[in-house]
């Protein structure tokens, strides 16, 4: 049984959105047209790590740009569960803002579509496997040979 074809709009709706979504955000850690997004930033990171608000922000731009074209390449299965671990460490870093806890509650949301891509991604890179090994095996019994 292959991938059902109905699933692919919503794979292809999780994928985009989920890629250019990140890679978005993180261009903007830069230019801080959406948003100031320091002022999502937990004091205690900058104080744990050493660096300053800005410098963290960047860094977490780059990182959100790397996993955002990631989830747009062949690797998408890993990068949505990338996606998805690092959503869930905005939704921790929210949290101990003592604020935006509607926007925690929104990551954690994205989170879990970002393992639905995961799982999704999953179920049709089988499915294609099998379809490709069901092609190889009519072929090779078109050509009056045994498979092996």
């Amino acid at each position: 049984m292959g991938f059902d074809r109905r699933l692919n709009s919503v794979w292809w709706a999780l994928r985009i959105g989920l890629g250019l979504g990140p890679f978005l955000a993180g261009l903007d850690k830069y230019f801080n047209l959406l948003t100031n997004w320091e002022r999502y930033l937990s004091p205690l990171v900058p104080r744990i790590l050493h660096i300053s608000p800005t410098t963290f922000m960047h860094t977490v731009g780059v990182v959100e740009m790397i996993v955002g074209i990631a989830v747009l390449t062949r690797f998408t299965r890993y990068a949505a569960y990338i996606a998805m671990f690092w959503l869930l460490a905005i939704a921790g870093n929210l949290l101990t803002t003592g604020m935006f806890f509607d926007l925690a509650v929104r990551d954690v949301e994205i989170a879990i579509a970002a393992y639905a891509l995961a799982r999704l991604t999953e179920v049709r890179q089988e499915a294609h496997a099998r379809t490709e090994h069901e092609v190889l095996q009519r072929r090779v019994s078109l050509n009056g040979t045994t498979a092996a």
